[in-house]
């Protein structure tokens, strides 16, 4: 299977904040109104050259069906993180819009618009790697963000060693992505690798979790249609033959459904 290409636009997507975190039992619903009404916008949507955004939250239910369950490579404990915020970068402008973003943090911490009671598990940034769709005429990446999708599954895959990327994605688009597309509610799968850390996520003004991927990792996040728990198994297999294929190991997998907007629904479902 080739991966499907929509027509070129200008616009182009080259990277991503992905920052997963935990409120504190007990505020939830303050950490998701100030996330939402402050921080969304005045810590990362206003910064220069960021296109997109998007929340999602994993109810108790869903984190219960993320795997490994032991050494997961983004949440371990298994069950750590419960909201994931993705931002869309425009390609080229990496150094730009990050640079602002690391000193727009501090100084929104020093004017005491941050939220403490809050633990992030994976504040990671990444590099756009690849594009895969389902449809022959689909929902570009660049606007997936915004397409309103029911849900996302996060995907960490990690090469074996000697297993070169690029024999990675002939074995995606020949054999191991069409079962998960095949007549089904995933839409897309993105790929991206981790961006060290750096200078600007260093001097960040709290612990950012678990670290980098590394380099024989990919984060892979698909677009789903429906409700995750209807179509897990596909993510289950999907684990299963990437092991069996002698490639690597899914290192993370994990579901969530899109946050209401406006609305405090599923905060009192976290735990």
């Amino acid at each position: 299977m080739a991966p499907h290409a929509p027509p070129e636009y200008p616009v182009k997507v080259g990277s991503m904040l992905y920052t997963f975190v935990d409120p504190h039992k007990g505020h939830e619903v303050a950490y998701n109104r100030w996330y939402e009404r402050d921080h969304y916008y005045g810590g990362c949507l206003s910064g220069p050259w960021c296109l997109a955004g998007s929340r999602w939250v994993a109810t108790r239910e869903l984190k219960d069906l993320r795997f490994p369950v032991e050494g997961n490579a983004i949440s371990d404990p298994v069950d750590r993180g419960s909201y994931v915020a993705i931002y869309w970068v425009e390609d080229g402008h990496h150094d730009e819009h990050f640079a602002w973003g690391a000193k727009q943090v501090v100084d929104l911490y020093g004017a005491g618009r941050g939220f403490g009671e809050r633990t992030h598990a994976h504040t990671v940034l990444y590099l756009h790697h690849s594009n895969r769709y389902r449809d022959p005429d689909p929902v570009p990446v660049e606007v997936a963000l915004d397409h309103h999708y029911a849900a996302i599954a996060s995907v960490a895959v990690r090469r074996a060693d000697g297993v070169s990327a690029e024999e990675l994605d002939a074995w995606l688009d020949a054999e191991g992505l069409p079962p998960v597309f095949e007549a089904g509610p995933v839409a897309s799968c993105a790929a991206w690798t981790a961006v060290p850390r750096d200078d600007m996520t260093s001097n960040a003004p709290m612990d950012l979790g678990s670290p980098p991927l590394d380099e024989q990792s990919i984060l892979q996040l698909f677009f789903l249609e429906d409700d995750p728990r209807a179509c897990w198994d596909r993510f289950v297999d999907y684990g299963e033959r990437v092991a069996a294929a002698g490639l690597g190991e899914v290192t993370s997998a994990a579901p969530f459904l899109r946050t209401i907007v406006g609305t405090d629904r599923y905060t009192d479902e976290l735990w």
